[in-house]
């Protein structure tokens, strides 16, 4: 084991927040992806555009794409397997972007995958007592705060010569 400069060993990267995090995140989007794959052929990556555009119909592909933490490539791809599929269409908007919306296969889709997702938080939110949900909830919004922050101040380090 490694230890600290205060003489106290490092912990394990089992032991890491945000590895814990990133296990329990990747879990539960694994069993997710296999549900709406099982339920509503689409996977978690169109089931997250499906969800924001259904959110936000003021869409273009570049909002899309960062709300979703994807690239414009990927995104792109995404949007183009809803279109052929007539989940979603793509009307001209200002300059060269485009403007996303369901369609009404779309919008009974997303009725169904979002249904699913309020079923399976509930399922999480259910092992856990009202007070330690409140708890959960308030922890994560500080600790989302806080890697926000933590991205900026790295994200001016790379770019400070």
């Amino acid at each position: 084991m490694v230890e600290r400069a205060d003489g106290r060993d490092l912990a394990p990267i089992s032991e890491l927040l945000s590895y814990r995090l990133s296990r329990t995140s990747s879990a539960l989007s694994r069993s997710a992806a296999l549900r709406y794959r099982r339920e509503f052929d689409v996977s978690l990556g169109e089931w997250r555009a499906i969800a924001l555009i259904a959110a936000d119909p003021t869409l273009t592909l570049n909002r899309l794409a960062r709300r979703a933490g994807l690239d414009k490539a990927q995104m792109s791809r995404v949007v183009s397997g809803l279109t052929e599929r007539r989940l979603v269409n793509r009307t001209a908007g200002s300059g060269r972007t485009s403007q996303l919306a369901l369609t009404e296969e779309g919008i009974a889709v997303y009725r169904g995958l979002i249904g699913a997702a309020n079923e399976r938080d509930a399922t999480f939110l259910g092992v856990l007592s009202p007070d330690e949900t409140e708890v959960l909830q308030r922890a994560l919004d500080k600790l989302a705060d806080l890697a926000l922050l933590i991205e900026r101040q790295e994200r001016e380090r790379v770019d400070s010569p």
